[in-house]
């Protein structure tokens, strides 16, 4: 694919604006560590939402759904669309915890829960573990997605796949500019480039599926080819065909996922209760209905506005070239579905359209990379430099100490990039592993708020369990022929029983330190009785029920406005009538419950 001035121009555009951003905000975020790590707590909930939909929204993510859906059809997309209720609980009952909590990163809320020794050790290595191992995985695989986009588009050869330029200078490219906005800039640096990058890659992926299903000849041609391609009319079709005599996904399957992921799994952006750089982003927010506010309209953009587009050019793809079909379904396929979206660029893109689908993929890109960047940093310096090396630091040192492990975690998710380019991994493989990594422990994430005799070892153990239950169970032989989504409930709910296990025969947190936690978080629920007498002047919000009534009417509307956008784009008048109705009474009642709530009205 060549470029031309304009597609130049827009590239080259973009790079120093980014660039211009990290020098614009250099000298606010120098100031200390809450600044560089938090925006000073200053942040509008439109700007901390929106970097929270930017983050998500990453190189990989358009060619991942291309995969699914030429594998599954839409309902493929379930296996992240399960996570909905989770998010939505994060938004109605956990981000004002979470901001109540003042921390810097979700791992300092384990020492201001737990206390002693085993919270040390708690907080230091999973501070460390998610900082150099899973901000290296994320880093690593997006940044391979970009790669694989510029070597299906501007460095195709049809001779030998690539122009001949080594992935080395793909990766480094990428990698130093991202590098010298986020570790200039800091946190503030990150969210203004995140608001900008958003807007770019919505635009093009917009832009390009309305040329992509023009090209097929419009939405009746586009379901004509599809159908025929796919072999039933079940590529439209929100949910799986149960009924089929040997259905992809069995009913069973589909109710583990929507009833069970959202607690099972952690995964990073749908974390149960909250953590990452979500809560960061919540931190960073300027109070708590900000953060609420934040946490709501980035699921609402998640969930309802990002997914159609990706969904229509993988129709495109599917229409204009069977085979990816068959590379979706072949145990041996001769080509990666997931490239059939920077292949469909290549074919289809005019002039200047072509400057801005790169840099669409560019943004998505470096704003996934720029906020674990920020992110691992956040780790590494508040919860192992300040609190184990040097807790006298003061802001300069901090502020030296942050960019110096922002580029430590640039670096390490670069090597990470290389062995993932040669061993040949697919997207599809980094997550399958994030998922498994994070199997089992989020029914702890989210009950430590809600009882108190959760202590450091029930974490310990949860955290411990799980991967060696993943192990067990992965190797088992009876399990070997199960859905990965049954193995994954299996690890979950052994996790859960070795942990409560443990929870019961080990020694409860002190009294002193767990009044001390309620009185600053003020948590809901009767699990805090015995604390709750002790702090008798503490009044929580006492929305607990409302929050999770909130939560369940907000995943109907994401659930119900899914199938509307895509009625409306196919044409099917009464199903769009139904289901965009039916979205607009729950997310109407989501509201008015919401906007009751005393907390709300209160800040």
């Amino acid at each position: 694919m060549q470029l031309h001035a304009l597609d130049w121009t827009i590239i080259a555009g973009y790079l120093v604006l980014a660039l211009a951003i990290g020098l614009m905000f250099r000298k606010r975020a120098g100031s200390n560590a809450e600044e560089y790590f938090a925006s000073g707590r200053s942040l509008p909930w439109w700007i901390a939402g929106t970097s929270m939909v930017a983050t998500t929204f990453a190189a990989d993510t358009p060619l991942w759904v291309t995969g699914k859906v030429a594998q599954y059809g839409v309902a493929g997309n379930w296996l992240w669309w399960a996570f909905a209720f989770g998010g939505m609980l994060t938004v109605f009952v956990f981000a004002r915890l979470w901001r109540r909590a003042e921390v810097l990163t979700d791992v300092e809320l384990i020492e201001l829960r737990y206390t002693g020794g085993p919270a040390r050790f708690l907080r230091g290595f999973r501070a460390i573990y998610v900082a150099v191992i899973m901000q290296s995985l994320i880093i690593g695989w997006v940044t391979v997605a970009m790669a694989r986009v510029l070597k299906q588009t501007v460095l195709f050869d049809p001779n030998n796949g690539d122009s001949g330029l080594t992935d080395g200078w793909i990766i480094g490219l990428l990698l130093a500019i991202t590098g010298v906005y986020s570790v200039l800039a800091g946190m503030w640096g990150v969210v203004v480039a995140d608001m900008v990058q958003f807007v770019l890659a919505m635009v093009g992926c917009t832009v390009f599926a309305i040329i992509a299903v023009d090209h097929v000849g419009g939405t009746a041609e586009l379901q004509n080819k599809v159908n025929a391609n796919f072999g039933s009319t079940e590529a439209f079709s929100l949910l799986p065909d149960f009924s089929a005599a040997d259905p992809w996904m069995p009913v069973s399957v589909f109710l583990a996922l929507v009833f069970c992921q959202w607690w099972a799994s952690w995964y990073p952006g749908a974390e149960p209760g909250g953590g990452g750089y979500i809560v960061q982003r919540m931190a960073s927010c300027k109070d708590e209905k900000h953060a609420v506010k934040a946490t709501l309209f980035f699921q609402l953009m998640h969930y309802c506005v990002r997914p159609w587009p990706w969904i229509l050019v993988a129709f495109a793809a599917l229409a204009l070239h069977p085979e990816v079909r068959e590379w979706a379904t072949a145990e041996n396929p001769a080509g990666n579905p997931e490239d059939a979206y920077p292949a469909l660029i290549r074919e289809l893109a005019p002039i200047g359209l072509r400057g801005l689908l790169l840099v669409t993929f560019a943004a998505a890109a470096m704003s996934t990379i720029s906020t674990q960047m920020n992110l691992g940093a956040s780790y590494l310096v508040t919860d192992v430099y300040k609190r184990f090396v040097n807790p006298s630091a003061d802001d300069r040192t901090m502020v030296r100490a942050s960019k110096f492990a922002s580029v430590l975690i640039l670096v390490l998710g670069g090597g990470v990039s290389f062995f993932l380019i040669y061993s040949g991994a697919k997207i599809d493989d980094a997550w399958q592993l994030l998922l498994a990594l994070g199997a089992g422990v989020g029914a702890v994430f989210i009950l430590r708020w809600f009882w108190w005799r959760i202590n450091a070892w029930s974490e310990i153990a949860a955290m411990i369990g799980s991967i060696a239950f993943y192990v067990l169970v992965t190797r088992w032989e009876p399990t070997a022929d199960l859905p990965t989504e049954f193995r994954s409930l299996i690890v979950a709910l052994l996790t859960l029983v070795l942990w409560l296990a443990v929870t019961f025969v080990t020694r409860p947190e002190s009294q002193d330190h767990l009044v001390a936690f309620y009185r600053k978080v003020r948590p809901d629920g009767p699990g805090w009785g015995p604390v709750a007498r002790d702090a008798s002047e503490v009044r929580p919000d006492g929305q607990l029920g409302r929050g999770i009534l909130c939560a369940i009417l907000g995943t109907a509307t994401i659930w119900l406005t899914l199938p509307g956008i895509g009625a409306v784009i196919f044409g099917e008048t009464t199903t769009a009538i139904g289901c965009l109705g039916g979205a607009v009474v729950s997310g109407g009642l989501m509201f008015f419950v919401f906007s009751r709530s005393p907390a709300m009205s209160r800040t």
